[in-house]
């Protein structure tokens, strides 16, 4: 795949980051973005921690391979359904990844109520998704950049960047107020 096609490294230089953050990786599938995430949150002796968040079996046991082959031992990995909530206490997380989840999403209002509540006052939110007029990605449930920016105003988050994370997909960063 092209660095054009989506860089997570990339698109993580857009948040900012310090090693001792609590971090959420929803949707995190076999660890695309959480493996950075957790190398990005460690120096020296301070280790942040990450956890990497799906619903399914087979990538979170792929993700803690992964984990295990790279000598990364500050993720931790969870099983849940989103939809219906996460195990997460009240303002417990400096950062939630939201990664190519959105269009999977039924009720993305939902999915933005449970990130601002996990989520720190000055959290960052990062939202990745396919652009709407995307030739590659799923053939519904896209939302475009503008739709999502309003849809986490009206949640109340402040967002903060809107960029191209790559030809296929947008990114936001919004911040809890």
């Amino acid at each position: 795949m092209s660095d054009n096609f989506l860089n997570p490294d990339k698109v993580l230089d857009n948040l900012i980051l310090w090693p001792d953050m609590q971090a959420a990786d929803f949707g995190c599938g076999s660890g695309g973005w959480t493996i950075p995430l957790a190398k990005r949150l460690r120096k020296g002796e301070v280790y942040g921690l990450v956890y990497g968040v799906d619903i399914l079996d087979a990538p979170i046991s792929a993700l803690a391979s992964k984990a295990l082959l790279e000598k990364i031992s500050n993720i931790k990995t969870v099983k849940t359904d989103l939809e219906n909530g996460c195990p997460f206490g009240d303002n417990s997380m400096d950062v939630v990844l939201a990664t190519n989840i959105f269009f999977q999403v039924e009720d993305k209002s939902k999915l933005l109520d449970e990130i601002k509540r996990v989520l720190k006052p000055n959290g960052q939110a990062l939202v990745v998704d396919w652009l709407a007029e995307a030739s590659l990605g799923p053939k519904e449930g896209k939302i475009s950049a503008g739709e999502m920016k309003k849809m986490a105003e009206k949640a109340g988050f402040k967002v903060k960047k809107e960029f191209e994370a790559g030809k296929y997909h947008y990114g936001l960063i919004a911040i809890k107020p």
